[in-house]
């Protein structure tokens, strides 16, 4: 099994996948696209690697870091969930903020993700309330954490941002960040992306 690679980068591609060289062999490697543009173009790249074997395939998953794969694994570990809609969950939430969304039972969020609809999120929602109780994953979260980001993604959606504007806008914020201030900080990045 492949579990990590150190290589150079030789590629990326739109559709989310990399190619890193390895002592003259090519990897293709999917991504999430917030990891695909943290790879560095210069000198050696390092990632984490689930290597995912089928009867009819085999399909390298890329990460930055233990804690994404840890949760890509428990992710495909989920009744319904293949490696694609957990690369999916992932490109919509960090493992903190989808920690924060099953603990606050945020159906919202999960239907942010492509594919997901209200059933499957409500589902979801009920299957990794004990399967993301990990130490490792734990996000340092409180009701009022759980709350103002709550409350900053309902006030951008409000103004009539994208729901995927709202996601990325937030996914970054702090775990004990004030509402106010977590808003003044989400208008800014939008702000900035619509310029």
């Amino acid at each position: 099994m492949i579990a990590t690679l150190r290589g150079r980068l030789l590629d990326r591609s739109p559709e989310g996948s990399a190619i890193l060289e390895v002592g003259g062999v090519g990897y293709e490697v999917a991504m999430t696209s917030r990891n695909l543009t943290s790879l560095s173009s210069d000198g050696e790249t390092f990632i984490y690697v689930h290597h995912h074997i089928r009867e009819d395939s085999q399909q390298l998953f890329g990460f930055t870091s233990v804690l994404e794969r840890v949760t890509f694994r428990i992710l495909i570990a989920t009744h319904g969930v293949g490696p694609s809609l957990a690369l999916a969950i992932l490109e919509t939430h960090t493992p903190h903020a989808l920690v924060d969304a099953v603990a606050t039972s945020d159906v919202n969020a999960l239907t942010m993700v492509s594919g997901v609809g209200k059933k499957t999120a409500e589902r979801l929602l009920v299957e990794l309330r004990s399967r993301l109780s990990l130490p490792e994953i734990d996000a340092p979260s409180s009701a009022t954490t759980g709350g103002a980001i709550r409350e900053i993604r309902a006030a951008l959606e409000q103004l009539g941002y994208d729901p995927s504007e709202v996601v990325s806008a937030t996914s970054e914020l702090p775990v004990d960040v004030d509402v106010a201030e977590g808003l003044r900080s989400a208008l800014s990045y939008l702000g900035a992306q619509r310029a």
